[in-house]
């Protein structure tokens, strides 16, 4: 699916041109835009019984599938930042810390608009004392899923193909063999 435009955003002409789905140009006026790809970050919180937290999403894109808590960087933040804002404002967890571990492109389809995306994945640890309070627009519910091995993964109906790559790699930092 690619991303056009049928009048140009700053002079209303019609002659402007998609370049391989990654810049815009108006013919008429000079009007460039540059789609570039958008930031997220996603936390792979696992507890003493070897289960990863998973959130169950409440709206599109991949309603009812699971997903890592997380969400897009904002502006002037950094990805650790967003990481712990993210966790906050969906599940209200306290985060003591993160840890980078990888990341992955995604593809996010929004109300008919192609995004793509560089999702950043941490570890991250809770506050012992996280009680869950869901952001009912954004989460069904949260859920705990064991997984230790690659079979366990590939079982979980996952939003987000990016996020079954970053729980690959954890597996394997873990030292569990694909």
């Amino acid at each position: 699916m690619s991303n056009d435009f049928a009048f140009c955003p700053a002079c209303g002409g019609k002659n402007i041109q998609n370049i391989n789905n990654r810049k815009w140009i108006c013919t008429d006026c000079g009007f460039d835009l540059y789609n570039n790809t958008a930031a997220a970050v996603g936390c792979i919180i696992c507890n003493a019984n070897s289960e990863v937290l998973f959130e169950v999403r409440e709206k599109e894109p991949r309603k009812g599938f699971l997903a890592l808590p997380g969400g897009f960087i904002d502006p002037d933040e950094s990805a650790e930042d967003a990481a712990v804002r993210e966790c906050k404002e969906e599940l209200d967890a306290k985060i003591k810390s993160t840890e980078y571990l990888c990341s992955f492109p995604n593809t996010y389809l929004y109300r008919g608009i192609t995004y793509k995306t560089c999702d950043l994945f941490f570890t991250a640890d809770l506050s012992e004392d996280t009680v869950f309070h869901t952001q009912k627009k954004e989460v069904q519910s949260v859920t705990w899923k064991k997984i230790t091995s690659k079979a366990d993964l590939d079982a979980l109906p996952l939003a987000f193909e990016s996020a079954r790559f970053a729980l690959e790699k954890w597996l394997l930092k873990k030292g569990v063999q694909q």
